[in-house]
């Protein structure tokens, strides 16, 4: 059932690719006045200077957009008082709101959030649930308090996750479950045919901002774990072991095929098939299957074998140690 775009004023709140599709869903049912988007920033080896891709679509749609700099002024608040609009929706908009902004339009804001709420509130909940390797995960749209995805429940849309699926084509999925979630509920919300579900917060986790620090693959954890995180950490910020004193990029891993338990300690080399590289771990054995040497292109672990043969018995890790060098007893004689 359609909406009339009269009765329905909106302002969009978003920023990454991931919130595009929410953008065009909102334009389908609702008269999108302005969108607000994070500042322009550097991208890319040459440090270009980006629009973001909401931006880039708003522009395209011939939307208004402001990028304010600063959201607790009172210039923000101002602003969307003054658009008297009848709720403003935000998807990954990448900043906290305060109340003033929050209470602006006369439904308040709404959020589109990547998980099955009160699990992973924060900046990662995507990665999060590949990373805990759970089956299931979804998207939940909320009314948002002043809390960190804390507000009340309005609908929810769950789907399995692959068991080999990244994060990056979870993300896929779940920006066109959201945009789904938000054709559907949203004019519900607006007609108030909604009854807000109050979150269990003794339920609550959290899924922190994703670091670099995340990368380094342990051997000691089982081949399950240290799948779930190759996946979870793909694209960004991605996995890595070291082969002798090079870092080595592990891009793809499968479970599928493990060879029965072999002689191997964690991060040994314990077969090597044709498109498979298999490696010991604290449990099971771990395929690699796109490896990328520091510097080097992104192989499929069969290219990869023909400049760099990996044998039965090779070990990754971490990289060995410089040994110290003692110091020189008459070095400090006068």
């Amino acid at each position: 059932m359609s909406v009339d775009r009269a009765k329905f004023r909106a302002v969009f709140f978003g920023t990454p690719q991931f919130a595009v599709p929410c953008l065009d869903a909102l334009c389908e049912i609702a008269e999108v006045v302005g969108v607000v988007v994070q500042p322009d920033k550097p991208a890319g080896r040459g440090n270009t200077v980006t629009a973001p891709p909401v931006k880039a679509r708003a522009l395209e749609l011939g939307i208004p957009v402001i990028q304010p700099t600063k959201v607790r002024d009172g210039v923000l608040e101002a602003w969307l008082r003054e658009q008297r609009v009848d709720l403003a929706l935000v998807v990954a908009y990448g900043r906290i709101l305060p109340l003033g902004v929050l209470s602006a339009p006369r439904l308040g804001c709404v959020n589109v959030h990547g998980s099955i709420l009160p699990r992973y509130r924060g900046a990662a909940p995507i990665q999060s649930a590949i990373l805990h390797d759970d089956s299931e995960t979804g998207v939940t749209l909320m009314q948002m308090d002043e809390g960190m995805d804390t507000g009340a429940m309005l609908a929810m849309r769950t789907t399995a996750i692959g068991c080999d699926e990244t994060s990056g084509a979870l993300s896929e999925r779940l920006s066109a479950l959201g945009a789904v979630l938000v054709r559907e509920e949203l004019p519900r919300y607006v007609r108030g045919e909604h009854d807000p579900v109050r979150q269990d917060h003794a339920l609550a986790t959290t899924a922190p901002m994703l670091s670099k620090e995340q990368s380094a693959m342990d051997f000691t954890r089982s081949a399950r774990s240290l799948h779930a995180q190759v996946r979870g950490l793909s694209p960004w910020p991605g996995t890595s072991t070291y082969l002798a004193t090079r870092r080595l990029m592990v891009h793809r891993t499968t479970l599928e095929g493990a060879p029965e338990l072999l002689a191997g300690v964690p991060g040994e080399v314990v077969r090597v098939d044709r498109d498979v590289v298999w490696v010991a771990t604290g449990h099971g054995a771990l395929g690699l299957c796109e490896l990328q040497l520091e510097g080097k292109k992104r192989l499929d672990t069969r290219a990869f074998l023909v400049g760099h043969p990996m044998r039965v018995g090779t070990m990754l890790g971490p990289p060995p140690r410089t040994p110290s060098i003692p110091p020189d007893p008459e070095e400090n004689l006068t």
